[in-house]
C-alpha cells in the first residue's frame, strides 16, 4: 500500500522548482515520446503563488476524507465542454468532426466502453474502473492568430495575449486546441489553481482521432490523460523514482513508461510489482493505455461532491 497523505511541507518541497517554458518553436519532426507538461506547469504556478500548495493540501485532505466516508456517488456528473481552437494554419483549425471525435473518446474511456478495455490483464481486472463521468460538447470557439506556438505559460488562455479566455470555468471544462511546441502533447491545470487559467490544453495535432500523421498519439488519449490531471490524478509514478500517485490500488512504478511495454513489466521498487503500464496516467503510446483504476475513480469522484474542488459541476 502506498502512502496516501502528503503534508503541506512535503507539497511545498515537491513543487519547489519553477518551469521557465515560454513560447517555443513547433516540432520539425514527429514526437517519439509522450510529453505532458502538467507537473512542470504546476511547479511554476506554485512558485508564482505559494498559497497554491496550501490550497492543494486542503483539497487533498478533503479528497481523502471523502474517499474514506464513501460519499462519492449521489447523482451523475456530466461535464459541459467548451473547445477553444487557436490557429494560424488550416491544419490547426481542426474540424468540428475531429473535435466531436475527442468528446467521443473521452466518453468511451471514462465509461469503460473503449474497445481495448477488454485487453486489461487478469491481474488488474478486479480494479479496472468504469469512472461513470460523461462529457457533452457545448461550444466551439475559433480564433485566427499569428503565433506559431504557444508554450506552457497559459498565453492561449488569455485574450489579452492573443488567446481566448475560458468560458465559465467553474461549471464548464475548457479545452484549448493549439500548437504548444517543445515536444509537449498537452497539459492540464490541477484543482486549486486560478479559475482564469483553468482547463486543459491539447496540441491540435493530437486532438481527437487525428489520423496517421499524429501516430502513435492519434487515438485521443492525450486528452484522456490530461482530463485525468484536471480531475486531480497524478502521474502513475508520482513524478519521482518509485513515487506515490496517492492512489492505493495502482502499483508503484519506477518512472514513466513509453511505447507499448510488453506485459508483464516489473518494477524494481519495493516488492517488484507488475506495473500498470496500460493506465491512462502513464506515458505509453495511445494504443498502449486503456484503463483507470477504482482508486483513481474514487479520487476523481471526490472533487465533485459538495465541498469538493469542482463541486460546481455537481454530483
Amino acid at each position: 500500500m502506498k502512502k496516501i497523505l502528503l503534508s503541506a511541507v512535503a507539497l511545498l518541497m515537491l513543487f519547489s522548482c519553477q518551469n521557465e517554458t515560454t513560447e517555443v518553436a513547433p516540432e520539425a519532426s514527429a514526437i517519439t515520446q509522450r510529453g505532458c507538461a502538467s507537473q512542470e506547469v504546476l511547479e511554476a504556478q506554485m512558485k508564482d503563488d505559494p498559497t497554491l500548495a496550501l490550497r492543494m493540501n486542503e483539497i487533498e485532505a478533503f479528497t481523502q476524507k471523502a474517499m474514506l466516508t464513501g460519499r462519492l456517488v449521489n447523482g451523475k456528473v456530466e461535464i459541459p465542454v467548451v473547445v477553444n481552437v487557436l490557429y494560424k494554419t488550416a491544419a490547426e483549425n481542426i474540424t468540428d468532426a475531429q473535435i466531436q471525435s475527442q468528446i467521443d473518446v473521452l466518453n468511451a474511456d471514462f465509461n469503460a466502453t473503449n474497445s481495448d478495455f477488454s485487453s486489461t490483464p487478469a491481474l488488474f481486472s478486479g480494479v479496472a474502473a468504469n469512472v461513470g463521468i460523461t462529457f457533452v460538447l457545448e461550444t466551439v470557439n475559433r480564433k485566427s492568430t499569428t503565433k506559431t506556438s504557444w508554450g506552457t505559460r497559459d498565453a492561449m488562455k488569455k485574450t489579452k495575449q492573443g488567446g481566448l479566455d475560458p468560458t465559465s470555468p467553474t461549471t464548464k471544462l475548457n479545452m484549448w486546441a493549439c500548437t504548444i511546441g517543445g515536444g509537449i502533447l498537452g497539459y492540464a491545470q490541477f484543482p486549486g489553481g486560478s479559475t482564469t487559467t483553468d482547463g486543459v490544453v491539447i496540441d491540435s495535432k493530437y486532438f481527437g482521432l487525428s489520423g496517421s500523421g499524429a501516430y502513435p498519439y492519434n487515438l485521443g488519449r492525450t486528452a484522456t490523460h490530461e482530463v485525468g490531471h484536471w480531475m486531480n490524478l497524478r502521474h502513475i509514478w508520482g513524478d519521482a523514482t518509485c513515487g506515490s500517485d496517492l492512489v492505493s490500488d495502482t502499483p508503484t512504478h519506477n518512472t514513466a513508461n513509453y511505447g507499448v511495454p510488453a506485459y508483464p513489466h516489473y518494477s524494481t521498487c519495493t516488492g517488484t510489482p507488475v506495473e500498470m503500464t496500460m493506465n491512462y496516467m502513464d506515458y505509453t503510446d495511445d494504443r498502449g493505455m486503456y484503463m483507470f483504476s477504482n482508486g483513481q475513480k474514487s479520487r476523481m469522484a471526490a472533487i465533485f461532491v459538495s465541498g469538493g474542488a469542482r463541486a460546481g459541476f455537481g454530483i
